[in-house]
């Protein structure tokens, strides 16, 4: 299996699901998963079906073969040589292995594919495999009931009179003894029981029976552990893997850009999905590195009102599995560890934070700052104009609720230009009020260091000028991932440049202060002063206004670097 896996092809028999009362197919769920994983996986994929495919369930194929931008072959027993002959023409010879997923009640097409030494993994829809595991669960359980008579027989032999003696001292019969160590040795669990039908499966590097080219799984989404394991294997052991979880729309517009691959980037590391569909601890076994969006798996915010003491977040159940057993297992590089990410769920506290960037400013210069600000819990406060004048704050403003991510609403924003605008206002509370200005608004993404960005000067000025609102609009209403308003892009950049000294500067504060591998921040370039004001510090970016040929090498960069500098560390707890 050198090479690992190079090629994948995906039996129509483990993508349809049963039909519906006209017969008309459908694809499973798991299928659409499936897909969606390979299709930016650098490995291609092709659908394979056999030749007298309904022509609904052809169509099917041959249109999701077109979307995703796989290959579709016709292959079956009856044509299985010609068929081969055509999928080696259509992909050449470029090493490694074809790995061929079929179901277990279509194997006709197994002892011809031996021949040709792909490997071959099956989906095991007629319980095979979970009846093995009983059997061998069952032989585990007897197993320990046999060592608990075996070490009672050794103690008897040895100890007999005066073990008999003391247990009879005690109140206890020897029966007794023998009754209770039974039943405490039944008791304890086996190390991961869920895992166990995943490790008897064959995926986890070992081959499933006598074949080494043969291997079970039992649900369609363990197919990326499963090339991932195999590649893990089968190409180098200098490779740094990396087990990655956030939430679908974002692992897609990270994907698309090829940050992902399953097979090595060019810097040696290898990624795979992570799933809570699957016994997390088994998946993270196989990974150096962890890379997670747990902002993407919160399902609530409770704020402390205390810079110093962190916020209660609470995560879905998936995502406090693997946080648990990160803790138990620091060995593995995390990016990043939760109590880091605790700063950037909260306005408040960046807030907070930025106004340390103070003692950077020189004099004579233009400054890096944070905006002035205002934290309100009630918009219809009688002092709220006084407070806003002891803030430095004037009108228009942005009204940003607290908490800055993780939740529904945490990006519904207002834009105010007036005082009695304030009143009813939808925003959620609390909230924190930013003074804004006519500027130009810079979006930065910091990778461990500003270097491969900054210095390349790969940065897109976002404009944002207040004149295109009227001043008679009450208000302005926006979510801040969809739309910010815009003025025309073709005004003059010339004395709006970003110093990326000072931003630099700022960046390395910032990166010392939270702590974090990857982070992005907006800078707005405010009219007159210069001055450069830091108006959102975000976790885990998109990179979406950088290059590729720039931020996935720079990401990926980010990445080593991180898990190298971590084996250097003495090991600590993540959190």
């Amino acid at each position: 299996m050198g090479g690992g896996v190079r090629r994948v092809v995906l039996d129509e028999s483990v993508l349809f699901g049963c039909e519906d009362p006209t017969g008309k197919a459908s694809l499973l769920p798991a299928a659409e998963y499936l897909f969606r994983k390979l299709r930016h996986s650098t490995i291609p994929t092709g659908i394979s079906h056999r030749h007298d495919l309904s022509a609904q369930k052809a169509s099917l194929l041959q249109g999701v073969a077109a979307q995703y931008s796989f290959d579709c072959f016709v292959l079956d027993a009856s044509s299985t040589d010609d068929a081969l002959n055509e999928i080696q023409l259509a992909w050449g010879d470029i090493g490694g292995s074809i790995l061929y997923l079929v179901s277990s009640n279509n194997d006709a097409l197994l002892p011809k594919l031996r021949t040709r030494d792909w490997l071959i993994v099956i989906l095991d829809l007629l319980g095979k495999n979970e009846q093995m595991v009983r059997t061998i669960s069952i032989l585990v359980h007897n197993a320990k009931v046999l060592s608990v008579y075996l070490i009672l027989i050794f103690i008897s032999q040895f100890y007999g009179d005066s073990f008999c003696n003391a247990s009879y001292n005690m109140g206890c019969s020897w029966g007794k003894i023998l009754t209770d160590l039974v039943f405490l040795v039944l008791e304890l669990p086996l190390a991961d029981e869920t895992a166990l039908p995943y490790i008897l499966a064959g995926v986890d590097g070992g081959p499933a029976g006598e074949d080494s080219r043969m291997f079970y799984i039992n649900k369609v989404e363990e197919l990326p552990l499963t090339i991932f394991r195999l590649n893990k294997k089968g190409i180098s052991n200098n490779v740094v893997t990396v087990g990655y979880i956030m939430k679908p729309s974002r692992e897609e517009d990270f994907s698309k850009r090829g940050a992902f691959p399953m097979y090595p980037s060019q810097n040696g590391l290898i990624f795979m999905p992570l799933s809570f569909a699957l016994p997390i601890s088994s998946q993270l076994q196989e990974v150096d590195v962890v890379l997670h969006k747990a902002t993407d798996e919160i399902m609530s915010i409770e704020l402390n009102g205390s810079s110093e003491l962190p916020n209660k977040i609470t995560y879905t159940r998936g995502m406090q599995e693997l946080r648990m057993y990160m803790e138990h297992h620091p060995d593995i590089c995390l990016i990043d560890p939760f109590n880091n990410i605790d700063p950037v769920v909260d306005r408040l506290k960046i807030q907070q934070i930025l106004l340390g960037l103070e003692d950077i400013n020189k004099p004579g210069c233009c400054k890096i700052r944070g905006p002035h600000f205002l934290k309100v819990d009630n918009f219809n406060e009688p002092n709220l104009v006084q407070s806003l004048s002891e803030s430095k704050l004037s009108l228009p403003s942005i009204i940003k609720p607290q908490v800055a991510c993780g939740v529904a609403d945490a990006h519904s924003m207002a834009i105010v230009f007036r005082v009695e605008d304030f009143k009813d206002l939808s925003v959620p509370l609390p909230a924190v009020i930013q003074r804004i200005r006519g500027s130009f608004i810079y979006s930065l993404q910091i990778l461990c260091t500003l270097k491969k960005l900054c210095e390349k000067n790969e940065l897109k000025p976002l404009i944002f000028d207040r004149h295109v609102c009227a001043i008679n609009n009450p208000m302005i209403l926006l979510h801040s991932l969809k739309s910010l308003p815009t003025g025309k892009e073709k005004q003059d950049l010339k004395d709006q440049s970003i110093d990326i000294k000072l931003v630099t500067d700022a960046a390395s504060r910032l990166r010392r202060v939270l702590d974090l591998t990857i982070f992005g921040f907006d800078v707005v370039i405010q009219e007159g002063s210069g001055d450069h004001v830091i108006v959102d510090v975000n976790y885990l970016p998109s990179f979406k206004e950088v290059p590729d040929n720039v931020a996935i090498p720079a990401f990926w960069d980010a990445i080593k670097e991180k898990f190298e500098s971590s084996k250097k560390k003495p090991t600590t707890n993540p959190d």
